[in-house]
């Protein structure tokens, strides 16, 4: 049983109040750009209007139960999209069982997924082994790119800056700039990236 003091420093109960129904508008507006929708089109294709979906976007307005699933559909996703919560087996990546992506091509650059599988994520983190020699194309896009050198020594360059990256260096830079980075060394280079929006 508490005494008078403990009584007097415990901390009171606060109600939670009702905040209504969660804000859709992000989900949606990140949905439809990665589509590469154009607002116009993307009320084209659902029947609503364009001043309607812009406030739905920004969380001015809220659809009725008709428009959202005009909405879902032209987005090609359920309504649960926009109210559930991802699962927990979209959370947790397991080191045991890596995701490795096949992008193609003939390089040998080693891509595995560190990322939750939820459609509505807005950033990608791989980990990425970079063989000695091996080098990317000159890429620019929109967002946001960070590198962290765990092991080896990563050459790279960001607009007209050049940098060598050891391990334990990190870079954070805009994307717009051209891009690319090397292994010049002789050991493979372990990297983590991580970047906006999300890309696959």
């Amino acid at each position: 049983m508490m005494d008078t003091d403990e009584l007097s420093l415990a901390a009171p109960v606060v109600p939670v109040a009702d905040t209504g129904p969660p804000p859709i508008g992000a989900a949606i507006r990140d949905r439809r750009h990665r589509l590469g929708l154009t607002l116009q089109a993307f009320a084209d294709a659902c029947g609503l209007s364009v001043p309607f979906l812009s406030q739905v976007e920004r969380d001015l307005a809220m659809p009725s139960l008709v428009s959202l699933t005009s909405i879902a559909r032209a987005l090609g996703v359920d309504m649960s999209y926009f109210v559930g919560t991802p699962l927990p087996g979209q959370i947790v990546r397991r080191g045991a069982a890596p995701e490795y992506l096949k992008l193609g091509g003939t390089t040998s650059v080693v891509y595995a997924r560190l990322s939750g599988r939820h459609e509505e994520r807005k950033m990608e983190a791989l980990h990425i082994t970079v063989p000695p020699g091996e080098s990317s194309p000159l890429s620019h896009r929109e967002g946001e790119g960070f590198w962290y050198v765990l092991e080896g020594e990563l050459e790279a360059w960001v607009g007209n800056e050049h940098f060598v990256l050891g391990s334990g260096d990190s870079a954070h830079f805009d994307q717009r700039h051209a891009y690319r980075m090397q292994n010049a060394g002789d050991t493979p280079v372990r990297m983590i990236w991580v970047g906006t929006p999300a890309l696959f």
